[in-house]
């Protein structure tokens, strides 16, 4: 709706930090933005944002007006997808937090279903650290959440929690490729490709670590799970992947997975929820409904 658009602008230039990257992602040129955001300014009788030189910055009275215009848009979200829900047709969009973890092939492929069977319902996958995906839900940027090993839990409303087993990934004909199942300890006589920290693969890797006193030293170190993976082929490295990140054609690529086992160590949870307290927009509460289910199947 025509109101909303320019509370629509003044989101977009507090996320960006500036006028002419808002512009652009906008559609319109920086000088007419400008006029919508003097305009505001003038009707409320206050400024909104800080002009630094580095950009632009809500200040007080800009958060408060962001606060309102978050609530409004999220509201209107919802509403645009109960009146497409009473025509029988699935719309909206769909915003969703996730951590490295589910985004490499489980989340994707959910999302490709859910855009077959629904047309017009359109997505936005924000990769996040884990404490920053449990706060987008809190200031309504995200509507839902796919988060391994969360941080706080406090404003996180959980509707499936799974534990996911920790596996070694490696090259097929690697000396330790037979094995059912290894300790983390054996896996230290290797290269080790690590995720990095504060990524919840690492800290589960470092919790088993440090339970059976050994230190994991990467021979590489990065957040790209996809990247360690690849360099596991045709080498002695180790990488490391949960399950719900393991390649389903692991075996087209050279690799074999090997479940780490730590007795006595609670395994890692991957938790899907959104923010407690919140009436989530029937379009991202029908896709939450369909992750889950696919979880619990899984």
């Amino acid at each position: 709706m025509r109101h909303l658009q320019t509370l629509r602008y003044i989101e977009k230039i507090a996320r960006t930090g500036s006028l002419r990257s808002a512009a652009e992602e906008l559609g319109i040129t920086p000088s007419a933005l400008n006029r919508r955001i003097l305009a505001i300014e003038e009707e409320l009788g206050v400024e909104i944002f800080e002009r630094l030189p580095s950009g632009l910055r809500p200040n007080i009275a800009g958060e408060i007006l962001l606060d309102h215009i978050r609530q409004q848009l999220a509201d209107m979200e919802r509403v645009k997808s109960r009146i497409a829900d009473l025509s029988g047709m699935r719309a909206g969009h769909v915003n969703i937090a996730t951590t490295r973890e589910p985004a490499l092939y489980f989340l994707p492929e959910m999302i490709r279903r859910y855009m077959r069977d629904f047309p017009a319902v359109t997505f936005a996958v924000n990769l996040m650290e884990r404490g920053a995906a449990e706060q987008s839900l809190a200031d309504l940027s995200n509507d839902i959440a796919l988060v391994f090993e969360p941080v706080h839990l406090h404003d996180l409303q959980a509707v499936h929690s799974s534990a996911q087993q920790m596996y070694c990934v490696m090259a097929h004909d690697h000396p330790l490729a037979g094995r059912e199942q290894l300790r983390i300890y054996e896996c230290t006589d290797y290269p080790l490709l690590l995720p990095a920290r504060p990524g919840g693969i690492r800290i589960l890797l470092d919790a088993m670590a440090e339970r059976v006193g050994v230190r994991l030293v990467p021979a590489l170190e990065s957040n790209s799970l996809d990247m360690l993976r690849l360099m596991s082929r045709e080498s002695e490295a180790l990488s490391f992947a949960l399950e719900i990140n393991l390649r389903p054609s692991l075996a087209e690529d050279g690799l074999v997975a090997v479940p780490i086992v730590q007795p006595g160590l609670a395994p890692g949870m991957l938790v899907a929820g959104h923010l407690r307290g919140r009436a989530l927009p029937v379009a991202a509460a029908r896709f939450l409904e369909t992750v889950v289910k696919a979880l619990a199947r899984r």
